[in-house]
């Protein structure tokens, strides 16, 4: 008999998947910035930066 999936799986599963996201971003936003262009929008949000204050910073 396969064994439902609690709620703490559930969140095991969220918590991972949220991790291997915002690697994501904060990779994608590293090679944007070494190409010399700009991060996505939402991945400069998904890492908790403004994105009117990266536009301000004048690093791209």
């Amino acid at each position: 008999m396969a064994r439902e999936t609690s709620h703490m799986d559930r969140g095991l599963f969220f918590v991972i998947g949220d991790f291997f996201n915002t690697f994501g971003s904060a990779a994608a936003g590293a090679r944007a910035v070494e190409a010399g262009r700009k991060p996505r929008r939402s991945d400069l949000k998904k890492l908790g930066i403004d994105p009117a204050a990266f536009d301000r910073s004048g690093r791209i």
